[in-house]
């Protein structure tokens, strides 16, 4: 029989009361619960993985402390890492009859204690607390004579957050931030001298910030014995949550709160650490038993939250984890009944996938889902906007967590003025709506190509890009239903649709990064998105960064209890490139997938299929629905379509998206027809002019060598290459056999346009 959560103590009212004695605090916990709880002396270290009732083990552990009398109270300290976690380790232990415990986080618990001690241990008043850390940056960047955007400011005071957690002063920053594989906002050199400034600065002002609570207590302990030593004697019981997030500069304030004492537990999950970018490190939870050898551990594996169906997939992403991290990894195991199987769709591009997943929320909905209880979940913050119109134009309520929306953003706020202003002096062209688009914004930032890095500036580029492709978008829309488009009809629905978004939602669907998502869970949750480049992020470069990335995947996941929708789409925009690939995370665990061959390109999925069959259901998106269907003509169907590309010469799985397209390897050889191919991209160079689209847009370099390889000789042979779909077909397909029916032609019988760079469109090829 599979064990459920249980629950408190009730009156006979059926109200949950405080437990009356030691031994009923430990009633209804599961054996390592208990063992948890019961585990008064020593250190304690709690690997607890997602769901298995973590929070719930160590405040029975205070409780049953409390209540035998090995602890009192006033000397137990429990930290942890936000206002919200640590309100509700209080609120769990007044219902647990514990009283008086202190849970705080590490900064208002050591801002406690410096306003206490500072009039004994240095003198005078505390200084005040910097109010906007933000001013005080732009300011010392100003007198480095460095001028600052809103979204570099936030970046480089994000970076001067993590120099101070981490313990790097401003002449080690450049060795530094090379040390730890980080790309800095600017130039390692500039950081350090604002850095320096800005610590000036506040100096000259008498003023310190959020670090420098940490930084100064953990000063007054080192320096003064006696103050040390009556902080010891006020708390001798530690409790950390969330361990696996703890910075160098916690952990050494948290050394001094202890001392010599071995009185402390830690709790945390090495696979779900995603905050290394501020500075938090799982090293201080994987090396605890290294550091003291007489530590009792206590594994927590029974999942409470979510299904053995999500929790098969979560232990999937784990097992395929590579590092240090991965060798600590708990296999979870789910007390719940089964649930449905995850749910795999690929779309034809993010309109369709937004718009799909909408329709899925409506029959969740219908089925009696609240929508409080579904989250859609993404990697950036800048991928929300496309989700939040795809609910409001089906108005469904929803509620954005951990951001603005889309149109409250600083960023759009100022294009929207721009664009306005733009339509108003009535500038005519011949650019498309998409291209006069991109002409305004790039006076607020828009570049042809991302900038380097994460953080804000990042997200404002994301955020003006998102204009382009929806001005693209609108244009396409209506040029299908024959209607013309000018800048000012943009402008008007831009405006319609910020006013449909801003209507107030009380009961909505959770739109969130998955960062935000972290410590949250749903009935239903849909991870979109999961394509490469964007899961992992194309700025993930090393190996421990990428698998950071799993993590953030591994922690969407464990946010589910019961209904699981995973996504992605082939390509950005309607009618783009279909190059887009699901995200290597996957492969092994999606049906039709095995897993990636050591050393495989990161293009795509690759491998054959899983020995063992995996979990999920597997959908092929198409305009905005999920195909549906089943039983085994369907099974078959999608074996056929989705099975893995072999190479035609070789053998050889193919996994890379360019030798699919090929049907072999880069390095086998093949028969061209070098005069055909020639012709070929003449005639594709004539077209894309003619046609006003980037020459990967007719057909990519990699389609025009598959059909110079292949040479068709009908529409069935020609339709039968990767990369030349249905409409593609339509509308190229006559000149493509007629060109491969002239081997031997010396002229083109279209436009040759020789004498363009042919580097040109290599360059502009997404698959190259």
């Amino acid at each position: 029989m599979q064990e459920q959560l249980p629950t408190g103590p009730t009156s006979p009212l059926g109200v949950a009361r405080p437990p009356r004695d030691a031994d009923e605090v430990l009633a209804g916990l599961d054996p390592e619960q208990r063992e948890v709880a019961t585990a008064l002396h020593g250190p304690v270290c709690v690997l607890a993985g997602a769901g298995t009732g973590k929070t719930r083990a160590i405040t029975h552990r205070i409780a049953y402390g409390v209540h035998s009398g090995v602890m009192q109270p006033q000397q137990v300290l429990a930290v942890t890492f936000t206002a919200r976690a640590a309100g509700e380790l209080r609120g769990r232990l007044r219902q647990l009859g514990a009283e008086g415990v202190q849970a705080r986080t590490f900064h208002s618990a050591a801002l406690r204690q410096l306003q206490f001690f500072w009039p004994r241990a240095i003198g005078g008043e505390m200084p005040r607390l910097l109010d906007r850390k933000g001013q005080a940056v732009a300011e010392a960047a100003a007198r480095c004579r460095i001028r600052l955007e809103r979204t570099e400011l936030r970046d480089l005071t994000g970076e001067i957050e993590w120099c101070k957690v981490t313990q790097t002063v401003p002449e080690d920053y450049p060795a530094a931030v090379l040390g730890a594989g980080r790309e800095a906002p600017r130039d390692p050199a500039e950081v350090a001298r604002v850095y320096a400034v800005y610590e000036q600065l506040k100096r000259e002002r008498g003023v310190i910030d959020f670090e420098d609570v940490l930084l100064l207590t953990v000063a007054v302990l080192e320096d003064r014995a006696d103050v040390a030593e009556q902080v010891r004697s006020q708390y001798q019981h530690f409790t950390v949550d969330e361990y696996q997030d703890v910075s160098p500069l916690q952990q050494r304030l948290l050394d001094l709160w202890l001392g010599e004492r071995p009185n402390i537990c830690v709790v945390g999950d090495a696979s779900q650490t995603i905050y290394s970018f501020t500075g938090a490190s799982p090293r201080f939870l994987l090396d605890f038993r290294a550091r003291r050898p007489e530590a009792r551990v206590v594994k927590l594996i029974r999942d409470y939250r979510s299904t053995p169906q999500v929790v098969h997939l979560a232990n999937g992403l784990l097992g395929q984890a590579q590092g240090r991290t991965a060798q600590h990894r708990l296999e979870l195991v789910s007390q719940r009944e089964p649930g449905p199987e995850p749910r795999y769709t690929e779309y034809q591009d993010e309109p369709a996938e937004a718009e799909g997943t909408a329709k899925r929320i409506r029959e969740l909905l219908a089925s009696g889902v609240r929508a409080s209880e579904i989250a859609v979940l993404f990697r950036t913050n800048g991928q929300s906007e496309v989700y939040e119109q795809a609910l409001a134009d089906l108005g469904l309520p929803y509620r954005l967590r951990g951001a603005e929306r889309f149109f409250e953003r600083q960023e759009v706020r100022e294009a929207g003025l721009m664009l306005r202003g733009a339509a108003r002096a009535g500038s005519e062209g011949t650019e498309t709506l998409g291209e006069q688009v991109r002409a305004v914004l790039a006076s607020v930032g828009l570049t042809p190509e991302p900038p380097g890095g994460s953080g804000a500036v990042r997200e404002r580029w994301e955020s003006l890009a998102a204009l382009v492709r929806l001005a693209e978008e609108y244009e396409a829309g209506r040029a299908a239903a024959g209607m013309s488009t000018a800048l000012s009809d943009y402008v008007a629905e831009l405006d319609a649709r910020a006013a449909a978004q801003h209507a107030p939602a009380v009961e909505g669907v959770t739109l969130a990064s998955l960062h935000a998502a972290k410590g949250l869970e749903w009935d239903a949750v849909f991870l979109v998105g999961l394509t490469e480049g964007m899961l992992p992020i194309s700025y993930a470069r090393t190996a421990e960064q990428v698998e950071e990335e799993r993590r953030l995947l591994y922690v969407g996941v464990t946010r589910a209890r019961e209904h699981l929708f995973l996504s992605w789409a082939q390509s950005r925009s309607p009618g783009g490139p279909r190059g887009r690939r699901p995200t290597r995370f996957l492969d092994g665990l999606r049906p039709g997938t095995g897993p990636r061959a050591a050393g495989a390109r990161a293009a795509g999925p690759a491998g054959s299929t899983a020995d063992r069959e995996p979990a999920g259901a597997w959908d092929a998106g198409s305009g905005g629905a999920a195909a549906e269907g089943g039983g085994p003509a369907r099974t078959s169907r999608l074996r056929r379509e989705f099975r893995p590309a072999v190479c035609r010469v070789c053998g050889r799985t193919l996994g890379d998206a360019v030798e699919r397209k090929l049907g072999r390897c880069a390095d086998c050889p093949a028969e061209l027809d070098e005069g055909l191919y020639e012709r070929l991209w003449k005639w594709r160079e004539d077209r894309a002019r003619k046609q006003k689209l980037p020459s990967y847009c007719v057909f990519t370099d990699a389609t025009l060598l598959a059909i110079a390889e292949a040479r068709p000789a009908g529409p069935a042979e020609l339709a039968g290459i990767p990369g030349v779909v249905r409409a593609k077909l339509d509308k190229y397909g006559a000149d493509v056999l007629s060109l491969c029916g002239e081997p031997d032609a010396q002229t083109d019988p279209v436009e040759t346009g020789v004498g363009e760079p042919r580097s040109e469109t290599v360059e502009k090829s997404p698959e190259k």
